[in-house]
């Protein structure tokens, strides 16, 4: 189990890679590891969420599972004025996306190990952002959905990127028992992002 990327505490030895990529016309380079998610580079459901992630300026962002961290830098990237909360189970995930950061020039930033959102008690935000930790389970997905209602300010907006076979249809009925708009944003090669937004 402790090799799973979404153990806290990863046991898989190094292989450190360099990856380059543009995300909506950002240039980043990233150190991956084994022992994270996606490590050979950033995988297509995270490429298609970042391609449809709507951010209101100076927006609070958090990005949940957030790996090495392309989702959530490119995120801090688009919105210069605004903040990006980064969060991660996985200790190694954290370090490499503070070694991004870095690496980057990121500093509207802040990059911690937390379960789920349990470090982010105190804070609401305008977006969170999440391609979620399948592999751990739905009881634990829809945790993340609970916990990004609540951390969610009034008109802020949850994203998320899910494959149909991967539980889409439930993924979408655990949203709509949540928040009152759900839509679902675009379709990719069976991915699907939903849209959930935080209404009065």
């Amino acid at each position: 189990m402790s090799n799973h990327y979404y153990s806290d505490k990863p046991q898989a030895a190094h292989d450190r890679k360099s990856a380059e990529a543009v995300l909506r016309g950002v240039s980043l380079k990233l150190v991956t590891d084994a022992g994270v998610f996606s490590k050979n580079g950033i995988d297509y459901g995270s490429r298609v969420l970042i391609d449809a992630m709507e951010l209101p300026s100076g927006a609070q962002v958090l990005d949940v599972g957030c790996g090495y961290g392309p989702i959530g830098l490119t995120a801090a990237k688009l919105v210069p004025d605004g903040h990006v909360t980064m969060v991660d189970i996985n200790e190694r995930a954290v370090e490499l996306s503070r070694e991004n950061a870095k690496g980057n020039g990121i500093t509207n930033v802040t990059i911690m190990q937390s379960n789920l959102l349990t470090e982010v008690k105190q804070r609401d935000f305008d977006v969170v952002l999440t391609n979620p930790p399948i592999r751990a389970g739905k009881e634990t997905v829809h945790t993340i959905f609970e916990q990004a209602y609540d951390h969610l300010k009034i008109g802020g907006a949850l994203w998320i990127v899910i494959q149909k076979k991967q539980g889409a249809p439930s993924a979408k009925a655990k949203l709509e028992s949540l928040f009152s708009r759900v839509e679902e944003v675009t379709k990719d090669k069976g991915y699907r992002i939903f849209k959930a937004v935080k209404e009065e």
